[in-house]
């Protein structure tokens, strides 16, 4: 989860095709200009704020959403798509990379999103190196499991 703050031009680049800019400021009008991927969340600070239970929520819905997904990948009954081999495509995937192939968490992705940061700053794209910590919502930095 990112948050950015209010301040006019800031902008945060991530990887090589996400730019989040704060364009204008007007009363409590915010306007960005994001070029970003559509399946990055990105919580305006003041909402965050004003709602610190967000972020989790919406980790948690973005949790169930690719449970959901990762069940019906094993579903042989009918295929999922035009392919004709999909199904031997989803075992060997499986069995290669393991269940959970594309893990979410801040946990499961510490290590990736160090080297990310650190090549960020290394690159000049960034005025020093950030944490992981600093990068996500402090409520989404643990993971509970109920």
């Amino acid at each position: 989860m990112l948050v950015l703050s209010r301040q006019r031009d800031e902008s945060i680049m991530i990887g090589d095709n996400v730019v989040v800019t704060i364009v204008d400021i007007r009363g409590d009008k915010v306007r960005l200009g994001i070029e970003a991927p559509g399946e990055i969340p990105v919580i305006r600070r003041e909402v965050y704020e004003a709602n610190r239970w967000i972020a989790m929520n919406l980790y948690q819905a973005f949790c169930a959403a690719q449970k959901l997904t990762y069940e019906g990948l094993r579903e042989t009954a009918a295929l999922k798509g035009m392919l004709p081999w999909f199904n031997a495509h989803v075992e060997e995937t499986l069995d290669t990379m393991g269940d959970d192939f594309w893990p979410y968490g801040v946990a499961r992705n510490r290590a990736t999103l160090g080297t990310f940061l650190r090549y960020h700053h290394e690159q000049g794209l960034s005025p020093r190196k950030f944490e992981v910590d600093e990068m996500f919502a402090p409520e989404t930095l643990e993971e509970f499991v109920i």
